[in-house]
């Protein structure tokens, strides 16, 4: 009451002065995230007021008058919207029904290597794909999918497979097949690095058990192994679920053409066609708040839904 402090807090403001002070390097690092969170995430919220405007930049948001819910009205009665909003949400499934069992399983078979260099030399393959860029892939992918003189048609046809060569991303439906296969490819490398740091918390006397148990390889993976990462299974589904309404700009537009128009055209064409390269700002924002509210009631009751199932969930 004095102003003074107790013998005890001045002991917790010393043991947190000398721990600053030894470890300042961390929260250095820790910053810079912090920042770049802060200002591409939070200080952008204002910004969503454009979605209830009709907003020009050229006046500003002084300038720009309000019109309520009119952006969305527009939004709502507009065919494209729903095209590409179908588009999105069913490529978007098809993406994480195919893509999501793919990293546990590479991970569960990384897990069973027993050569090191060889297991190091694997990881490293499968995860450079996801530092490219999709328009390099995108180029790759083109080349090797020609439909005369691309490698996979070439051998194909030489091996008797085939006898002319498939459209692989110049028809809509192979193009869709092409198109989420190459997505897997390129984010099961690194999805799987996650399920490798939760294979690598799992107690060793598990294992030891099992094996007195009389246990082989698939029994342990099976009963001890996939139990013991569920939780993160489950962490990881909710947090995909909260993204079945976005779309990658990037990825679309590097394989998008003419002919595939059909299928490509989802919500990061539909915001960039209809909303930035028109000059609509507030139908692009509108569009891109609903995607994110959306998102947030999938991800929310997707965690009750686990919760209630038992899991731990992810709030």
């Amino acid at each position: 009451m004095n102003g003074t402090l107790a013998p005890r807090d001045l002991r917790k403001r010393s043991r947190l002065g000398g721990y600053l002070k030894n470890h300042w390097q961390l929260y250095l690092l820790l910053s810079l995230p912090i920042a770049f969170v802060i200002i591409f995430k939070y200080a952008a919220y204002p910004g969503l007021r454009i979605a209830f405007m009709n907003y020009k930049p050229a006046k500003g948001y002084a300038g720009s008058p309000w019109v309520g819910m009119q952006t969305f009205e527009k939004v709502f009665r507009d065919k494209d919207f729903f095209k590409a909003l179908n588009n999105s949400l069913i490529f978007n499934f098809l993406d994480l029904l195919v893509g999501f069992p793919i990293p546990i399983v590479l991970a569960l078979l990384l897990n069973e290597l027993r050569f090191n260099r060889y297991k190091k030399l694997s990881q490293t393959i499968l995860y450079l794909p996801h530092f490219l860029s999709w328009v390099i892939i995108a180029s790759v992918a083109l080349t090797l999918f020609k439909p005369e003189t691309g490698l996979v048609n070439v051998v194909l046809m030489r091996m008797g497979v085939i006898e002319k060569g498939i459209p692989f991303l110049t028809e809509k439906w192979n193009w869709a097949v092409t198109y989420l296969l190459i997505g897997v490819w390129q984010n099961m490398g690194w999805g799987s690095i996650i399920y490798l740091a939760a294979i690598t918390g799992i107690d060793a006397e598990l294992y030891e058990a099992a094996t007195i148990d009389g246990a082989g390889r698939l029994r342990k993976i099976w009963s001890v192994t996939l139990p013991s990462i569920r939780p993160t299974m489950v962490t990881l589904l909710i947090m995909n679920l909260g993204r079945v309404m976005g779309s990658n700009f990037e990825r679309l537009n590097a394989f998008g053409n003419v002919q595939v128009k059909a299928f490509q055209y989802q919500l990061a064409i539909y915001i960039y066609e209809t909303g930035l390269a028109g000059g609509n700002f507030s139908r692009a924002t509108a569009v891109g708040l609903f995607q994110s509210l959306v998102g947030l009631i999938l991800v929310l009751a997707s965690d009750w839904v686990a919760k209630r199932l038992g899991e731990d969930g992810l709030l």
